[in-house]
């Protein structure tokens, strides 16, 4: 019979290799097993050891391991951060609950004044634009503005509402940086006009230790230090008596500290007019 009779499955076992020997299939194990770094271990591993093997140990690139550093860095700096902030909030985080209602009240009365200054200036600036003789309705603003400026700048009395706080220092404690904590405490809170045992508070006035006193713009002051504000009450002794603020400052130093509130509070102490060294106004 001719080659071409032969029967077809007879012609596909020749064209197909023959089946590899059972020594031969081990031979190539072996080799993969070399190159996986596995030679002369068992080959009867199952498929959960073989997966653990090549997990570890790990191969760790040098890419793997500078991404890891950048994200340990970023991770140590959001950690800090966050330890600051919580450090922050940890006077607010141990107040009442009480404590923390007046101070939001605080928040917004200050709110609400800057409003309303904003307001009186926005009626001005339409008076001026409305009347009819502008001339006398500047001159009255101007005669207006110069008392106010006069009580900021301590030349002109003033009175108004507000309180009067006496700290009484039996013990010596009380120092110069209390009392101007107290001043720029009342400052926040609104007050217009200060006036510390007779010496009338400004915007350039300091304050030093001397001896067991205190020097107020270089006069001499005793205590019981009385301090008369004219502001809104109602922001005033608030703004005092915050946790942490300056009645608790004071009453830790062994001084008595008293509040009173008047609706009538005078302010006589002036201060004479300076005339600025080098300053002039630029209109001239």
């Amino acid at each position: 019979m001719s080659n071409h009779d032969e029967a077809p499955e007879n012609r596909l076992r020749k064209e197909l290799p023959e089946e590899m020997p059972a020594g031969a299939a081990e031979a190539v194990d072996n080799v993969s097993e070399a190159a996986d770094g596995t030679k002369g271990q068992s080959s009867d591993l199952t498929g959960r050891q073989r997966l653990a093997k090549g997990l570890w140990p790990p191969r760790v690139s040098r890419a793997q391991l500078i991404v890891a550093f950048l994200l340990f860095g970023l991770g140590f700096g959001l950690a800090v951060q966050v330890a600051s902030n919580s450090d922050g909030d940890g006077a607010l985080r141990g107040a009442r609950q009480e404590d923390l209602v007046r101070i939001l009240d605080e928040l917004d009365d200050r709110t609400q004044r800057l409003e309303d200054e904003k307001q009186g200036l926005e009626k001005q600036r339409d008076e001026l634009e409305n009347s009819s003789n502008q001339a006398e309705e500047a001159r009255k603003q101007t005669v207006e503005k110069e008392r106010q400026l006069g009580i900021l700048a301590g030349t002109v009395a003033a009175q108004g509402p507000g309180i009067t706080m006496t700290i009484d220092d039996t013990k010596g404690t009380v120092e110069a940086d209390m009392l101007l904590d107290a001043i720029q405490e009342l400052r926040a809170a609104g007050a217009e006009a200060i006036q510390v045992n007779g010496v009338r508070v400004v915007a350039g006035t300091y304050l030093t230790d001397a001896g067991n006193s205190v020097s107020v713009d270089g006069n001499k002051i005793n205590a019981p230090y009385r301090f008369k504000v004219i502001g809104k009450s109602q922001d005033l002794e608030p703004a005092l008596n915050i946790p942490g603020g300056v009645v608790q400052t004071l009453e830790k130093e062994q001084a008595t500290v008293t509040i009173e509130r008047s609706d009538k509070i005078v302010v006589d102490a002036l201060r004479a007019a300076k005339r600025p060294d080098y300053a002039r106004s630029s209109s001239q």
